[in-house]
């Protein structure tokens, strides 16, 4: 159905000063709702956009929490399609979205773009972009 995931987009000093299993685990943890999991791969400063609601959660427990409400309401599963670093050094993650209500009905299907700031090998900032 998606693209094979490839981190063959990054370039060779990306991939080794950020690991593409950061990501693979981020998104899979998300994908799972294994908010541990997530978390684990972001730093304890994280700024996470919130998309659902507007505006930004800072740090674990405000993510954790947006989750946990976001769950509640959608069923978001995100699959990335492709990862390549900016020339700023962000991580811009090409993904396809697919968001449904709890009762099955399709909300949003589509490309977005997540944008990455990383601070100690962890994800510091999550920006959304649209396609």
């Amino acid at each position: 159905m998606y693209k094979a995931f490839s981190f063959s987009t990054i370039p060779f000093a990306a991939v080794h000063e950020h690991p593409p299993e950061l990501i693979r685990q981020a998104y899979a943890g998300f994908n799972a709702r294994n908010i541990p999991a997530v978390l684990a791969t972001l730093h304890p400063q994280v700024r996470w956009s919130l998309a659902w609601e507007g505006d930004y959660a800072t740090g674990h427990d405000e993510v954790r929490a947006y989750w946990q409400r976001q769950w509640q309401e959608l069923d978001p599963q995100v699959e990335p399609t492709s990862v390549r670093e900016r020339p700023d050094g962000r991580l811009e993650v090409a993904v396809h979205q697919v968001v449904k209500d709890k009762q099955g009905t399709l909300l949003f299907e589509g490309p977005v773009k997540h944008v990455y700031t990383l601070r100690d090998g962890l994800l510091q900032q999550m920006d959304i972009e649209q396609v």
